[in-house]
């Protein structure tokens, strides 16, 4: 199990799950992440000589917070860093990382494009 930093860790007293928290609850426990990041793992860029690439499923979820969110490419990482539900679903702690931004959100959409039709 990991332990959270004191970026996700809430010190609120009082909280309640959003709509959105549930909602993305729901979501995580019905799509078939897996299936999902096996039909596009073959044409993600593998490391090599650059910089490594950002976990395929990570980026895969991002991409589904776009479409649901009708989020732009700077907009996903924007909320990111506003959202803590959404930073939980897509399994970001920002005392370790930053989110992604808008160049790889753009070039991972446009990787599912040009390979056939995005999930």
């Amino acid at each position: 199990m990991k332990q959270t930093t004191l970026s996700a860790g809430s010190f609120d007293r009082y909280s309640k799950m959003t709509r959105r928290a549930a909602f993305l609850a729901d979501m995580d426990r019905v799509v078939p992440w897996a299936a999902l990041c096996t039909l596009i793992e073959p044409v993600y860029p593998k490391a090599g000589n650059g910089r490594p690439p950002i976990g395929l499923e990570r980026m895969l979820r991002i991409y589904f917070l776009q479409n649901w969110f009708n989020l732009s490419d700077p907009a996903v990482e924007e909320a990111l860093y506003d959202s803590l539900s959404m930073r939980e679903f897509v399994g970001i702690d920002l005392g370790r990382e930053a989110a992604p931004d808008e160049t790889t959100v753009c070039k991972f959409r446009h990787l599912l494009e040009t390979n056939g039709n995005p999930p």
